[in-house]
């Protein structure tokens, strides 16, 4: 079983506390951005594209999650 802790930090609201930590989010969201807007440009629409620019959103998520949840 999950901590109970564990449980409540990962569903937890983790603003970020200083413009260093603000700056990082930005960085990975553009990032994703900029590759996003490559595959939507490059590749064909179907399946396949749709698949691999929700991969580049999930990993903005656990990106931006990495920075927040880390003290």
């Amino acid at each position: 079983m999950i901590p109970p802790d564990d449980i409540e930090h990962r569903f937890a609201f983790h603003a970020a506390p200083n413009q260093e930590k603000r700056d990082a989010h930005t960085s990975v969201r553009q990032a994703c951005r900029r590759l996003a807007d490559h595959i939507n440009e490059t590749c064909p629409d179907g399946r396949e594209k749709s698949l691999a620019l929700t991969a580049i959103e999930e990993a903005m998520f656990w990106g931006n999650a990495a920075l927040a949840r880390q003290p």
